[in-house]
């Protein structure tokens, strides 16, 4: 094996790690608060390597999302997988528990937030709406359901993020309870 192939798969092997690393230092202090060098330290390598891996931040806060992406897809799967019918409906909502058991790891949540608050930067914008495309298009195949139960599945989603983010279950007032009536999400 020459050195110029043992360089590429260590950094073949150091960039997931970095992803799964930028997932939560992106997820703690947004696009805007969190800088490589973060990202670097929290991976246990030096902000140099980490440029080399992911040459712009833009890049980097991107491969963090592909990577919550990736989890969620495989989260939906998980799910459908553990239905008990295939009864569209049934599917749907195991999905639909299948996500707000991961979401209960608030570093997927608050990546999606904030990916959602910069998604007028182009790359974050297109890799955001590439993953919107990879979980919409998975939750219509899997399980089979109709585009208007697509589309209420994905919105009850985005309403769970603004219960969670907001603490909307905490609040005993009526506006809260309608928003969150038959909503729970795992602690």
């Amino acid at each position: 094996m020459s050195p110029r192939s043992s360089i590429l798969s260590t950094a073949d092997a150091r960039r997931p790690l970095v992803a799964a690393s930028a997932v939560t230092a992106f997820a703690r202090g947004g696009y805007h608060g969190t800088t490589i060098a973060v990202v670097a330290r929290d991976s246990g390598i030096s902000p140099a390597y980490v440029s080399k891996l992911f040459p712009t931040k833009e890049r980097l806060f991107v491969a963090a999302l592909e990577e919550c992406m990736t989890r969620v897809v495989e989260a939906l799967e998980r799910g459908a997988d553990a239905a008990s019918s295939q009864d569209p409906d049934v599917v749907l909502d195991a999905m639909g528990d299948a996500y707000a058991h991961l979401i209960a790891d608030r570093a997927l949540l608050m990546l999606q937030v904030h990916a959602q608050s910069v998604a007028d930067v182009p790359e974050i914008g297109a890799a955001l709406r590439a993953g919107l495309e990879s979980v919409t298009t998975f939750a219509k195949s899997r399980s089979g359901a109709s585009d208007a139960a697509v589309q209420r599945f994905m919105a009850y989603g985005q309403l769970c993020h603004l219960i969670v983010t907001a603490g909307i279950e905490q609040i005993p007032a009526h506006w809260a309870t309608l928003l969150s009536d038959g909503i729970t999400h795992p602690g």
